[in-house]
């Protein structure tokens, strides 16, 4: 098929890869002439395993294209928005601006049996919206919304054999036709298996927006329980791994630590809160709001713990922190926990050293003045304490024995809960974690 994909960021660039690599011609727009140039040339602006290695090779197919023109998606037949919804600068509702932009810019060059999918995250209500606007301005387009469910680090499997695949349809004429066109373009994935949900516009639009709230809680609600445990004297680890075992809970995400961040979850959550309280509704989902309280005060009680696990005071303590990207395998440092940790420490007085395989740049995009090390070794080098805040394999694999010989005095606060307590005390160190003895 001949597609187009507008919004060349995390999502639409591996979209772009992906549907290339899938055997379909795609022609990618973004308003960013750097972005574009690198992409041109099979170099994303971020990283993302797999994707240069897909990229590369879908450049080189003749299957993919990247432009800064957005007349040239004329002649492709269904149209992926993947633009931006960040936080709006004065509350926490979505900024559609970049979602109607598309729209706008796209009518000129639509064909009348042309399909528009989104994939943006939105609020519900934004599909109706869009459909209202094509029709105003005297277009017969289709309007789809086709949520996108990315983990960062597994961006590239997550597209190419997705675990469900949701489709949402107006009741136009169009939607049969719409319907078609998406069976088409991910005809591999739902060979081999791939669930379908077909559903409307609005079910569609809720289906990303549920799951992040959903998962957020399930982190929060864990970190809650970690609070209780450190008073009481319990272990959450031990608590999650107890109540996990139950079907209709499970042990995924039941992980205490410092928190969830990214560019999704709390942003997905706070909008959420907010539409809800546009369609005056703000009780029913008014648990997101300690939800996120929830998460925002684990950064705070790790910067606390290491203070306080260094003796008191933070004025010249040398801390090495172990990580800045929110998650492994990406150097994505949005509302970053480890970022804050960092940040933190920094204002406390502490001397912050960090380092991350990843992160480095856009780390000091955000925090210009903080201090880096070039590898794992160099960052452990006199750090009266470490902090583990981003759970990278180099640093759950680190030797105790190793890092201890590198510190100027053994202490570590664990602030993932992904070490072996009894592996780094034996080592010597003064180890803690998060709702854990």
């Amino acid at each position: 098929m001949r597609i187009s994909v507008i919004g060349c960021g995390y999502l639409g660039a591996v979209h772009a890869a992906a549907m290339a690599d899938l055997g379909h011609e795609v022609i990618a727009v973004d308003v960013d002439a750097a972005k574009v140039d690198a992409l041109a040339q099979g170099k994303p602006p971020f990283f993302e395993p797999g994707l240069p290695e897909i990229l590369s090779s879908s450049l080189a197919s003749g299957r993919l294209r990247f432009t800064t023109d957005i007349s040239e998606v004329a002649g492709a037949s269904l149209h992926f928005i993947a633009v931006g919804t960040p936080q709006s600068e004065n509350s926490g509702a979505a900024d559609l601006r970049f979602v109607h932009a598309v729209i706008d810019a796209l009518i000129p060059h639509l064909g009348s049996a042309d399909v528009i999918v989104g994939k943006s995250t939105v609020p519900v209500g934004t599909a109706e919206a869009l459909s209202h606007r094509l029709l105003a301005a005297g277009s017969s387009a289709t309007l789809a919304w086709n949520p996108e469910f990315l983990r960062e680090g597994f961006a590239i499997k997550d597209t190419l054999s997705p675990d469900r695949l949701v489709f949402g349809f107006g009741e136009g004429p169009g939607a049969l036709q719409a319907r078609s066109a998406l069976r088409d373009v991910y005809s591999q994935a739902i060979a081999s298996g791939t669930p379908v949900v077909e559903t409307d516009l609005a079910t569609a639009e809720l289906v990303k927006t549920a799951a992040n709230a959903f998962l957020a809680t399930k982190i929060s609600f864990i970190n809650a329980m970690s609070e209780i445990a450190e008073v009481t004297g319990a272990n959450v680890t031990e608590l999650a791994d107890a109540i996990g075992y139950d079907a209709r809970i499970g042990r995924k995400f039941l992980n205490a630590g410092v928190g969830f961040g990214g560019g999704c979850l709390p942003k997905d959550i706070r909008a959420f809160s907010a539409r809800a309280q546009e369609l005056g509704l703000g009780s029913s989902v008014a648990f997101l709001d300690e939800v996120d309280a929830i998460n925002l005060r684990q950064r705070e009680r790790v910067i606390a713990r290491v203070i306080a696990d260094a003796g008191g005071d933070a004025a010249g303590l040398r801390v090495a922190v172990l990580g800045l990207a929110f998650k492994p395998h990406s150097d994505d440092v949005r509302d970053s926990p480890a970022l804050d940790v960092a940040q933190g420490l920094l204002a406390a007085g502490a001397d912050v050293v960090a380092y991350d395989p990843q992160a480095h740049g856009p780390a000091l995009l955000r925090l210009p003045k903080l201090n880096l090390a070039d590898t794992l070794e160099q960052v452990l080098v006199g750090a009266d304490i470490a902090v583990l805040v981003t759970e990278w394999p180099e640093f759950v694999a680190l030797d105790p024995r190793v890092a201890g010989d590198l510190m100027a005095h053994k202490r570590i606060v664990d602030a993932r809960n992904v070490l072996d307590a009894d592996t780094w005390r034996a080592a010597g160190f003064h180890y803690s974690s998060l709702g854990r003895p």
